[in-house]
């Protein structure tokens, strides 16, 4: 009844439906592990954006690396700009994508120490070569505000160092790095400030870190489970629709054969 199942076009199509449910499957646990990464990552964002400030050598000190808990802390910091040893960061965007550069500025706690300050977004108007012209910081001791970043690197950010870069311009945000240029004693991460706002809205600061689209994984995880439930009833369907088919075409050609020749 079922012999047609030996044959080579339904041996393949069964081989390919055994491939199918376990890779679906796999897939559907892929976009869980997805899911529940995206789904702490935005949990963990969201308490540390909600938490107390707290001072910035409470959480980060020289040589310090950002704990992924540390990360976007709201930390205050009392001190004053440095403007003379002020960098750019290049290839940075904006919210609307528009390409430019993040200025990068030192500042001097009341002990001495650095804090690296990202005061924002500005546009390149004109050629990346040229050091752009940067609106001032406020002047004087200010106490201000920002999260608390980890150190870029290349490994963990995409973003490749370039040698030979003109000056006053770097590619990644790294305080050992900066303690060196500087030779200064710089806490470990950077800042990317949020308060006091700057005047006339520019550097334009950075918006709050959005959070990941966490439900779409967990829809292509039951999408990717309903496939694999799918692929055995299709193939059941498939294979009584071809039984069908040959009992049909049996019986046809049965009463064919029995039926008396024309006079």
């Amino acid at each position: 009844m079922y012999r047609f199942l030996l044959s080579r076009q339904w041996v393949i199509l069964t081989l390919v439906a055994l491939v199918l449910i376990p890779t679906m499957i796999r897939l559907g646990i892929w976009q869980k592990h997805r899911y529940e990464m995206r789904t702490a990552r935005n949990d963990l964002v969201s308490s540390a954006l909600h938490a107390k400030p707290v001072p910035v050598e409470r959480l980060s000190s020289p040589g310090h690396a950002v704990t992924t808990a540390e990360k976007y802390r709201t930390v205050t910091a009392t001190g004053t700009f440095d403007t003379a040893h002020e960098v750019v960061v290049r290839r940075r965007t904006n919210s609307d994508d528009e390409v430019g550069f993040h200025v990068l500025t030192p500042f001097v706690l009341t002990d001495g120490k650095v804090l690296l300050v990202n005061r924002g977004w500005i546009p390149a108007n004109g050629a990346q070569t040229t050091f752009p012209k940067i609106p001032a910081p406020p002047a004087g001791k200010v106490t201000i505000e920002g999260r608390l970043k980890a150190d870029e690197t290349t490994a963990a950010s995409g973003i490749k160092e370039i040698k030979g870069l003109p000056p006053r311009q770097i590619m990644l945000i790294n305080s050992e790095e900066q303690a060196r240029r500087l030779g200064a004693t710089v806490l470990g991460g950077y800042v990317e400030q949020t308060a006091p706002e700057p005047k006339g809205g520019s550097p334009e600061q950075i918006s709050d870190p959005g959070s990941e689209d966490a439900p779409l994984n967990y829809a292509y995880m039951i999408q990717w489970w309903l496939f694999a439930a799918a692929v055995p009833v299709g193939w059941w369907v498939l294979v009584r629709r071809e039984r069908r088919d040959r009992e049909e075409a049996s019986a046809e050609a049965t009463s064919e054969e029995t039926e008396p020749a024309a006079v």
